[in-house]
C-alpha cells in the first residue's frame, strides 16, 4: 500500500479478506458501516475495557508519535488496540482478550459515522501497529494510575 490516507486504510483493511473487492463493495453499501474481518493476519487485536483502556491510550499517545488503530465500542465498554499478527497467540495479560487468527472483529468503515463501533486513532494505511511491549508498560502506568487515584 501507498501513502497514508482514507482509501489506503480501507484498501489495507480489506486486505485480509478473502475476496477484498467484494468485501470493500459490501462494506460501502452496508448502512451500519461495518465489516466482518479476520484478525491474524495482518493484525491482532487486543481488547482493553474501557475503563483500563482510555487512560492506557492516552499515556500511549505520550510515548509514541502515533499509536496504531485504536477502537472503541458502543458505549465505551470495550477498546481493540490493534497490533502485530501473533501477538494473540503469546498474550499473558489477565482481564485482556486477545483476538488473533481464528477469530473476526466488527471494523467501522474509516472515516463514516457508524451507531456502534468507532475508531478513536483510525488506521493511516501503512500497515502501522502497536507495539505490543508499549502498550503492555501503557498498560501497567494506567492499571498504577486507577489503582493509585
Amino acid at each position: 500500500m501507498g501513502g497514508a490516507g482514507p482509501k489506503s486504510a480501507i484498501a489495507w483493511l480489506v486486505s485480509v479478506a478473502a475476496d477484498p473487492e467484494a468485501t470493500r463493495f459490501e462494506w460501502e453499501r452496508n448502512p451500519l458501516g461495518v465489516a466482518l474481518l479476520p484478525a491474524g493476519r495482518k493484525w491482532d487485536v487486543l481488547i482493553l475495557s474501557g475503563e483500563l483502556g482510555y487512560p492506557t491510550l492516552d499515556i500511549l499517545s505520550r510515548l509514541m508519535d502515533r499509536p496504531g488503530p485504536v477502537l472503541a465500542d458502543f458505549g465505551d465498554s470495550r477498546m481493540g488496540f490493534f497490533v502485530p499478527p501473533g501477538t494473540a497467540n503469546r498474550w499473558l495479560g489477565t482481564g485482556v482478550r486477545a483476538a488473533g487468527r481464528g477469530t473476526w472483529i466488527v471494523v467501522p468503515y474509516p472515516g463514516r459515522p457508524t451507531g456502534g463501533v468507532r475508531w478513536l486513532v483510525p488506521p493511516d494505511g501503512t500497515g502501522h501497529l502497536t507495539d505490543p511491549m508499549v502498550l503492555e508498560l501503557a498498560m501497567h502506568e494506567a492499571a498504577a494510575q486507577i489503582a493509585g487515584g
